[in-house]
């Protein structure tokens, strides 16, 4: 495993590599969250065959916090951030896994970085703001995803929908969840409803590479009859992936499950 920093104009980002010599593949994690909650799959062993890459967006775990709020925090900013890390790494090219937040970040590069080989989504819905209603299911603990400050408390709380109940919390996470600046969450609000960022769907149903949407079949967030209601360009597998009893992090709760969809998905388009 290779760890370093970079310098962006999004701040200083903090990343990881599986040190694979294959195709790129780059992991985005999601709100609160950090590159660590991919660890089992960067400890797989498709992970010797492919260069994984993890960072931690800017405001979360070791990166530091974005030097100007408004250009960065935001989905377009994140996807901005991510593009800079690649380019910062000479990689010209990587297939883009992402998670929640991370997922909605992976959209926006499908449609601007043209060295997207490939994207995969879980626990996010491809919807504009037209869809987000119909796309998110109600949760009382859908408010702390735009709530600026968190008690430990509320860290938990999120922590724990996120990971699905009877999953165990790791120390770790809750720190990063805590470390997060959270000026990011109601700014990211903020330009969602001005339309700086763009829509979801749209690049679902128009984008040319290979979309992966999939999902856990106990998603607590996520509605996933929505996921069946858009009309994708490009889904791979020609269906939506629903795992069965899985929650909003499917590749943590159950890697036994996940990670050999993942690799197949990764062989059949890199």
């Amino acid at each position: 495993m290779n760890r370093g920093k970079v310098d962006t104009a999004h701040g200083t980002l903090a990343y990881m590599e599986s040190g694979g010599q294959g195709p790129a593949v780059l992991f985005i994690h999601g709100n609160s969250s950090c590159k660590e909650m991919f660890g089992r799959q960067f400890a797989a062993p498709m992970a010797e065959r492919y260069r994984f890459i993890g960072f931690d967006l800017p405001g979360h775990g070791e990166s530091s916090n974005a030097p100007v709020l408004e250009r960065t925090y935001s989905i377009n900013g994140f996807a901005s951030a991510a593009m800079a890390l690649l380019d910062a790494l000479g990689v010209e090219k990587a297939a883009v896994m992402g998670w929640s937040l991370g997922g909605h970040a992976a959209l926006e590069m499908m449609a601007r970085w043209k060295g997207t080989v490939a994207t995969w989504i879980t626990g996010t819905p491809p919807a504009g703001g037209a869809d987000m209603a119909e796309a998110f299911l109600p949760s009382d603990k859908m408010g702390l995803t735009f709530q600026r400050t968190f008690t430990e408390e509320d860290a938990r709380t999120q922590l724990q929908g996120g990971l699905g109940e009877g999953v165990a919390m790791e120390p770790w996470m809750l720190t990063a969840s805590l470390r997060a600046d959270g000026r990011f969450r109601p700014l990211m609000l903020q330009s969602a409803i001005e339309g700086r960022d763009l829509d979801g769907r749209k690049i679902a149903e128009t984008a040319a590479q290979p979309l992966a949407v999939v999902t856990g079949g106990a998603e607590p967030y996520v509605n996933n009859a929505f996921l069946e209601k858009v009309t994708y360009r490009n889904l791979w597998d020609g269906k939506v992936h629903v795992l069965d009893g899985l929650g909003h992090a499917p590749f943590w709760q159950a890697p036994e499950v996940f990670n050999p969809l993942f690799e197949r998905f990764l062989d059949e388009v890199c």
